[in-house]
């Protein structure tokens, strides 16, 4: 518009064009946005999603790495793994059209093809036209145009099909890389643009929880009078709920950590913060192992968490196998005796001081010290002096970690939660191992190191985790652990079966001829619900059986294939103690203390602890080579110290057959057992990453600035004095 000034003579009157704007504009550079509101901060919501990767942060990508895992193999051989599994003839005569044209060798290792016809293979001839020649196996023809590329075609697949089964095929070629239009920060950058102190919200999000509390806390200093009045109580807000997340021992968070890479115990406690903050009272609060990866010393604030919930006039009942929980408790329920069919029942009940009286209670017994784990006399050395050694390791928070690791031995990684032990472990060791001993190239490549030495002495790397054995009803312990093979090959030989003429299949409920086929085998009927897990009811032909009237009739000492299925392991082992083949298969799942579940226990039963003792067990059962290296994440979870000890046994059997275990962990009493331990530290987060001793346990135990070392010092001064008394 135009503008005049009135007041002025004439004369000295001047048009003067000013502009307005109702937006928020810049008259500079254009740039525009719309009124402020919070959905413009969520990446949830398409009003402040970055438009690029729809506030994901990433984009997926065909890596050409994961095509070619393997550049000693030549195309002949299958060096291109998506086209390599075909079972038709269109992918072989393309690359051979392909080899013609450009005047190149199939049998050529895909390493030594000119840099030329590596790009061409995977990324496409671009306009060039090539001719192609086909044979279906009725009629030959050809054709002449350009060719799309292994990568291109996947990425065109991937965007066009419908069918869910061929995207998860696909998805096995795919990797992440950060989204170029927001650099990962998930928002648009209109919500970029608005900064406080000289950060965006992405910024101040990417922060650890202890480091955000730190920067919100001072934030003040560094406002208007104006602007402290308008934020005092969202401040006030966001300083209780940080710290609230502190006094559950999650300072080592980052604010914008996908809640996908949270633990089960991380994300239980950041719902008892929650609850801690809503101020309630009147409420009974149930909590299933709340300690679960949490290191002593975190420990101590979850329990402190948990009386203020107390205090507040709350009843708060848990779950729960550590010791220093049970201790701070005002009343404890033990059920037991035993597990499964030798449990169920109450066993004792009181306060701590009457449990620790109770003979009847083994949980009692190892609370008072009548029981407990005893401490090895001798720490092993590394075998023939050989060890692991990973140097320069910079993943994640990992500043620049090298560490050797005594082949032959029992290694405890710890420390505090958020120090860096999964990603030195799972994430940089394991995967290294991965590559360097299988020579496979998978997605999950290893976080960044400078080297390993020391891997020539191994001939095999296990990880043995808490996945489930199998997702669906068919599988169970029996299956995995490989009993079932030789049970199926004993009712086989039996004088019915032969008079018959059954084979293994008749008694396989994975094949058709004597399973029930009312549920193939299930024995449960599968009813899929939209947004909730699956149903299972059981089937009312075979009542649950598996099997049909005929295979049924086939009895050993009475008792039927589905019988055997449905003996607790402990029931099986006196059942087959005649025969070995069976027993032997068996007495490994009692060994690591499953002798309650049954034979037959549906794999979706079973919890994580479960499922990683039955793995255990079939490694147990494997002849060892000695040169082996175990892996196991807190495998004491879910476990009462009773367990503990059992798994100990075997993990310790592992080792006296010349093998390596490595075990991440926070239970003392499996880190005092070990031969040698790496504590890292010494905090969570930024401020961890870090070694802070390493050594025997006795060693660790001296270190100063050792929060596990700490702990240790006062277990195993109560070992010293058992043994004096």
């Amino acid at each position: 518009m135009d503008f005049i000034n009135e007041n002025l003579p004439k004369e000295f009157r001047k048009n003067e064009k000013i502009v307005f704007s109702s937006k928020f504009a810049c008259p500079e550079s254009g740039f525009t946005i719309e009124e402020i509101e919070p959905r413009l901060f969520s990446f949830n919501s398409p009003y402040g999603a970055c438009p690029e990767c729809e506030g994901i942060g990433v984009d997926l990508y065909i890596d050409p790495k994961l095509v070619v895992p393997n550049d000693k193999k030549t195309l002949i051989d299958g060096a291109i793994i998506p086209w390599a599994s075909s079972s038709t003839l269109y992918y072989a005569q393309t690359l051979s059209s392909l080899g013609k044209h450009y005047d190149f060798s199939l049998e050529t290792p895909w390493r030594d093809l000119p840099k030329k016809i590596q790009e061409v293979i995977l990324y496409g001839s671009g306009e060039e036209e090539i001719k192609f020649s086909y044979d279906d196996g009725y009629e030959k023809y050809s054709s002449k145009k350009s060719f799309e590329g292994v990568v291109n075609n996947l990425e065109r697949k991937y965007l066009e099909t419908d069918s869910d089964w061929k995207r998860e095929e696909i998805s096995q070629f795919q990797n992440e890389t950060e989204c170029e239009r927001c650099k990962g920060m998930r928002l648009k950058e209109e919500a970029l643009s608005v900064k406080i102190k000289e950060l965006n919200i992405s910024e101040v999000s990417r922060m650890s929880i202890q480091n955000a509390y730190d920067w919100f806390s001072n934030l003040h200093n560094h406002l208007t009078d104006k602007e402290n009045k308008i934020s005092v109580h969202i401040l006030k807000e966001i300083n209780e709920r940080l710290s609230f997340l502190i006094n559950v021992g999650l300072d080592y968070l980052n604010l914008s950590r996908s809640s996908g890479t949270l633990s089960g115990g991380e994300s239980q406690r950041i719902r008892l913060a929650s609850q801690i903050g809503s101020g309630l009272t009147g409420v009974l609060y149930v909590l299933d192992e709340p300690s679960i990866g949490l290191h002593q010393k975190d420990n101590i604030k979850l329990l402190n968490a948990l009386k203020r919930l107390r205090d507040l006039g709350n009843t708060v009942i848990v779950v729960e196998h550590d010791e220093e929980a049970m201790l701070s408790s005002d009343y404890i329920i033990d059920l037991g005796p035993g597990a499964g069919t030798e449990g169920g029942e109450i066993i004792a009940s009181g306060t701590p001081s009457e449990i620790k009286q109770n003979e009847n209670s083994i949980t009692g017994q190892y609370l008072s010290g009548k029981k407990y784990i005893s401490i090895p006399q001798i720490r092993r050395k590394a075998k023939d002096g050989r060890y692991l050694t990973l140097s320069g390791a910079t993943g994640n928070n990992l500043q620049n970690v090298t560490a050797k690791i005594p082949l032959g031995t029992f290694t405890a990684v710890t420390g505090v939660s958020g120090s860096g032990k999964s990603t030195f472990v799972l994430h940089t060791l394991y995967r290294a191992l991965n590559l360097m001993i299988n020579k496979t190239i998978t997605k999950n490549m290893p976080k960044p190191f400078k080297g390993i030495q020391g891997y020539e002495y191994l001939d095999k790397i296990i990880d043995i985790d808490q996945s489930p054995i199998g997702r669906t009803p068919r599988s169970n312990p029996a299956t995995y652990s490989g009993a079932f093979t030789v049970i199926r090959e004993w009712f086989v030989n039996l004088p019915d079966s032969k008079a018959r003429g059954y084979k293994p299949g008749r008694f396989s409920f994975n094949v058709k001829g004597g399973r029930c086929e009312a549920c193939e085998g299930d024995g449960v009927i599968t009813y899929e619900m939209h947004f909730l897990p699956d149903v299972y009811v059981q089937c009312d032909v075979c009542k649950g059986n598996r099997y049909n009237r005929e295979t049924l009739e086939i009895r050993f000492k009475d008792k039927n294939i589905a019988d055997v299925l449905n003996m607790t392991v402990d029931e099986g082992v006196d059942f087959f103690e005649n025969i070995s083949s069976i027993r032997d298969k068996l007495l490994t799942l009692q060994k690591v203390g499953l002798g309650y579940i049954k034979i037959g226990q549906q794999a979706t039963t079973l919890s994580g602890g479960e499922a990683q003792r039955i793995k255990l067990a079939k490694e147990l059962s494997k002849r060892a080579t000695g040169r082996t290296i175990y892996i196991l994440d807190e495998p004491t979870t879910g476990l009462h110290v009773h367990d503990v000890k059992k798994l100990l046994e075997v993990l310790h059997t592992f080792v006296n057959k010349g093998n390596t275990v490595i075990v991440i962990e926070h239970n003392l009493d499996v880190i005092k057992t070990a031969d040698w331990i790496i504590d890292m530290g010494p905090e969570g987060g930024v401020k961890g990453g870090k070694i802070i001793a390493e050594g025997t346990p006795e060693d660790v135990s001296l270190v100063k600035g050792s929060y596990t070392g700490e702990f240790l010092k006062k277990i195993l001064s109560k070992n010293i004095s058992k043994k004096s008394a």
